[in-house]
């Protein structure tokens, strides 16, 4: 093993502009022969697929990969072997892989469980990953706002799962980011009304892409019907 085995690469594809890709990512899309990524919902096609387009060609394997929006913990083991043994289909063969991941490959990425699952029955698979555009950095840049400054301390949570923590974090953190906000949106719009907070709040939906939209005068949304590509900065310099 190793010799014949190919190299898996995990490329940042950025939020949603195919010229926020790296060159050395692009160069990777292009000269790698398997190009793996997650499928849409529903069997459409999904945002990194979309991303990539105008970067692949028709001769280069395509490889949609099956990974469910939920939290089931058996479910999603059984969907990153899957996806895995897809994958090892090709590697074991001595063929590179690259999967193209949306944001960056290091960030709440489902690459990463795609690669240790691999690696925990591979050990010697070579994997490499390409760094890239992540979702708070792309929001800042679509709101023409600095994401922080000088020393300013930065929290980003998960507010599907870490909503509660918010009181928290709003104690020490001078710039927060909340990731999956759709879901809870109202609560956490609920909270900022609470403690004055709406003015510094912001909402980017679909950062990058050609349904973006942005979100400000908070105080006018108490409710948002927004997508899962949805991000909320609270930026307390704004209130200083």
């Amino acid at each position: 093993m190793g010799k014949g085995v190919g190299t898996l690469y995990g490329v940042s594809v950025g939020t949603g502009d195919p010229e926020l890709i790296t060159v050395k990512g692009q160069r990777l899309l292009q000269q790698v022969p398997v190009i793996a990524f997650p499928l849409g919902v529903n069997g459409k096609e999904g945002l990194a697929q979309t991303i990539i387009t105008p970067w692949i060609t028709a001769q280069q394997k395509k490889l949609p990969l099956y990974f469910p929006y939920l939290q089931d913990k058996k479910v999603l083991q059984k969907a990153w072997q899957q996806a895995a043994k897809m994958v090892w289909s090709y590697l074991s063969q001595g063929i590179d892989v690259a999967f193209a991941c949306e944001g960056d490959v290091s960030f709440y990425s489902t690459f990463t469980y795609l690669a240790q699952t691999l690696k925990k029955d591979y050990p010697q698979l070579p994997i490499q990953t390409v760094p890239g555009v992540s979702s708070p950095m792309a929001a800042a840049s679509v709101l023409g706002l600095p994401l922080t400054l000088g020393s300013q301390n930065l929290a980003i949570l998960p507010a599907l799962y870490n909503v509660a923590e918010l009181d928290e974090v709003l104690s020490w953190a001078d710039v927060i980011v909340l990731l999956k906000v759709s879901s809870v949106y109202t609560q956490v719009w609920q909270k900022l009304d609470t403690l004055n907070l709406l003015d510094c709040a912001f909402v980017v939906e679909r950062a990058n892409q050609s349904e973006e939209k942005i979100y400000q005068n908070l105080r006018d949304h108490p409710t948002i019907n927004l997508s899962y590509f949805s991000i909320m900065i609270i930026s307390l310099g704004q209130n200083q």
